[in-house]
């Protein structure tokens, strides 16, 4: 019976059925829902709706784990957002897709609007056509069955992160403020640069804390662009190189007057008696046009120039990381050494690229 905006059934529905896909191990990191007979019981323009009782803890859950929601729904958008407003859900969905297009052509359009690969969307809709047109263009979409306990959703592997850091928390808060400063700098008329000084940038700089650690490993992980050498650590790792006398580990976060990027970067160094060894250096594709890459390398230049040590880096071509090998190059570095596909580049240290004045450089020792 109906209570409020809440259908209460005292029958209890099956679990909800999916269909695996060849990446079954990789994190979905955004739901894409249907409306009608999905997130509410009934069809928007034949009746009145009513949400449907687990909703919105399911979606309120899968948000604060950092797992977007989206939407993919036949119907007219302007009334599905006014009853999601009246739901209290609207503000959960990011570059929702409503209208009267295939459901295959809304994943791809939310997918290349979130820039997140298609194997990492999953798609709930309670009509098996639908689900299989999905499947048919998109064969590594995870569908769900829209029809049964909304509620198992949140027992699905790929949908339970194994570490909850800050920027899952804020993941889709994250989003949406990058989609206003899109369409900030969109309407801009000059240079980038003069842009980015609008932005108030800060990008602080620092030895990691114990609490920087998840982060770090999923950076590390899931950062292909502006990575130098593909390497891959654990939270333990991490954590005894952070303590280790012998490594620098640096972690780098931005923000600016839109709100906080997160975590974007790190740098792991080895240090030698008389040289450093820049083992590893990450920045988030995110950032890539906010010159952060640059910057975070420039930081561990000058911090070996301070010390008094030469200054080599590894870097490994992996396919996806040109933009790194750029970065080195412009700063200055030259190849000394090559084994196999491993590059050892080195750096005089005479001078040090100056930080751009876009932004602002917190550097903590």
């Amino acid at each position: 019976m109906p209570i409020g905006n809440t259908l209460v059934s005292e029958k209890k529905p099956p679990r909800m059925a999916m269909t695996e896909t060849p990446n079954s191990e990789k994190p979905i990191k955004c739901v894409v829902w249907d409306l009608d007979d999905t997130v509410w019981s009934g069809v928007l323009l034949e009746e009145e709706v009513v949400l449907k009782p687990e909703v919105t803890r399911v979606i309120r859950t899968l948000d604060e784990r950092g797992v977007l929601n989206s939407i993919a729904s036949r119907n007219d958008a302007d009334l599905a957002m006014e009853r999601l407003e009246s739901f209290g859900l609207a503000e959960y969905f990011v570059c929702p897709q409503i209208g009267w297009g295939a459901k295959s052509t809304s994943i791809a359009a939310i997918a290349e609007t979130l820039n997140l690969g298609i194997d990492s969307l999953a798609l709930v809709d309670d009509q098996p056509f639908e689900r299989e047109e999905v499947n048919f263009a998109h064969p590594d979409v995870l569908c769900l069955d829209g029809a049964g306990n909304l509620a198992s959703l949140l027992e699905v592997p790929r949908l339970i992160p194994r570490f909850q850091t800050d920027e899952q928390k804020y993941r889709r808060e994250m989003y949406q403020q990058e989609f206003a400063r899109n369409q900030v700098e969109n309407s801009f008329d000059g240079p980038s640069n003069e842009f980015l000084k609008t932005l108030d940038l800060v990008l602080n700089i620092g030895p990691a804390g114990d609490g920087d650690l998840e982060r770090l490993e999923e950076l590390t992980e899931r950062t292909h662009q502006l990575n130098s050498t593909g390497y891959t650590y654990g939270f333990e790792e991490l954590d005894r190189l952070r303590q280790s006398p012998d490594h620098l580990l640096l972690v780098a976060d931005l923000s600016d007057k839109f709100g906080w990027y997160g975590k974007i970067g790190l740098a792991l160094v080895e240090r030698q008696s008389d040289m450093w060894i820049l083992k590893l250096l990450i920045a988030s594709c995110r950032v890539m046009s906010r010159g952060v890459g640059s910057i975070l390398l420039h930081n561990v230049m000058g911090r070996a120039k301070e010390a008094g040590v030469k200054l080599r880096a590894e870097f490994r071509l992996t396919g996806r990381n040109r933009a790194m090998h750029v970065a080195y190059r412009f700063a200055g570095f030259q190849e000394v050494e090559r084994d196999g596909d491993l590059i050892l580049l080195e750096h005089g240290l005479e001078t040090v690229p100056t930080i751009p004045d876009y932004v602002k450089l917190v550097a903590r020792s």
